[in-house]
């Protein structure tokens, strides 16, 4: 068994094929990194910016993680995918393999905007978010020159719940701790675009959200599109122009290009149209999880969203099924519960929705903070849980 991707998605899945098979079941893992990174975290810019080069708090040592098990971890930089073969191409070599699991996560989506791609920074990756966080502390650094009052504008793109938790952040971080004394509080912008705010949440979570960032001082401009992005502004669908001195992309997401180019049934955004056994139409033995994946629930018709928690829930039936085409059992569907949903909104806050109760404030925070800590022992511990 291979599995591309040590994501939430990746990583699930093979220490669920281990579990269940008791260690008897050899399972090769592929990711271009050495660690397992908690992507949900990586708002968190400015604690990010105070701690430098030091991503420890962001990351789980795959070697830790797969130590004493049956899980072989590999790195390389998937390049293509031969179903008709059975391999996969690296970087580095090829591997063939009888079941597969496509786990390889997604990226930024800029929808041919114009300028986005090179002007903006993002938090989808590790990388990006300590890109940004390094670029905020300095812009913080030289706001101690600006003239009278003046203070750095930072502009998120996109009203989901990666733009609301970055702009929360930015905002109520304590940046004359972070960059000096003569730092001053950056101005906040998030723009939601055409899309409503934090759209498919519980009504009021949005609107404790809402207010939350108006008290912490993030100024929401509703219902524009990005139309370019140029050094130091950027265009919107009205016509007129934002000024800014870091604008941050947060505005979706989509397949990786090696996925939107495989020979099967596509959804939106270049995702693999599974079944409902996340098997891929067409090749048997051969799985997509998580964010590649597009799984509408046969109950309501909606498509299961693209987040951490129904990774790991994909994961557990993606393992299931791994080794029922191995035995030769029948399939299992997959059935999606959501437990609840967190939303940061900043230093000590939060708001959410958890058993249809809506909590918010202090509590909120450090349920999500618990959540959080509580999913990374579990994947040390060998079998990831968690995110609610």
């Amino acid at each position: 068994m291979v599995v591309l991707g040590a994501g939430y998605a990746g990583l699930s899945v093979a220490q669920g094929v281990a579990r269940r098979g008791r260690d008897r079941i050899p399972v090769i893992l592929i990711d271009r990194h050495p660690v397992h990174v908690l992507r949900t975290e990586l708002y968190e810019v400015g604690r990010l910016a105070a701690a430098g080069e030091d991503a420890r708090s962001w990351t789980v040592p795959l070697a830790r993680v797969l130590e004493r098990t049956s899980v072989e971890f590999r790195q390389g930089d998937v390049r293509s995918i031969d179903f008709d073969h059975r391999q996969v191409e690296l970087d580095g070599g090829s591997v063939s393999f009888g079941t597969l699991a496509i786990c390889l996560g997604s990226v930024a989506s800029y929808y041919g905007v114009p300028g986005a791609p090179e002007l903006t920074h993002q938090v989808y990756r590790l990388s990006g978010a300590q890109r940004l966080a390094r670029e905020l502390k300095e812009t913080e650094v030289r706001s101690a020159q600006l003239p009278g009052e003046a203070r750095p504008r930072v502009l998120v793109i996109g009203g989901g719940s990666t733009g609301t938790e970055l702009a929360a952040e930015i905002a109520t971080t304590d940046w004359r701790k972070v960059s000096g004394p003569g730092a001053r509080p950056p101005d906040v912008f998030l723009l939601t675009g055409s899309l409503p705010f934090l759209a498919g949440l519980p009504p009021k979570l949005i609107a404790r959200a809402r207010s939350v960032l108006h008290r912490v001082g993030v100024t929401m401009i509703h219902g524009y599109n990005v139309t370019r992005v140029d050094p130091s502004r950027v265009g919107i669908a009205d016509g007129s122009e934002l000024a800014c001195d870091l604008a941050v992309w947060c505005a979706g997401l989509e397949a990786p290009k090696i996925v939107r180019e495989l020979p099967v049934p596509h959804g939106k955004a270049g995702r693999i149209a599974v079944g409902p056994t996340l098997e891929v139409p067409g090749v048997p033995g051969v799985f997509a999880v998580g964010d590649v994946a597009e799984l509408r629930d046969p109950e309501t018709g909606s498509v299961v969203p693209g987040t951490a928690q129904a990774a790991i829930a994909e994961a557990r039936t993606a393992a299931q099924n791994l080794l029922a085409r191995r035995t030769g059992v029948p399939l299992v569907p997959f059935q999606y519960r959501e437990r609840g949903v967190l939303v940061a909104l900043g230093r000590g806050a939060a708001a959410g929705a958890v058993r249809h109760v809506t909590i918010w404030g202090s509590p909120a925070a450090l349920l999500k903070r618990i959540v959080q800590r509580e999913y990374a022992v579990s994947v040390e511990r060998g079998e990831a849980s968690g995110l609610l």
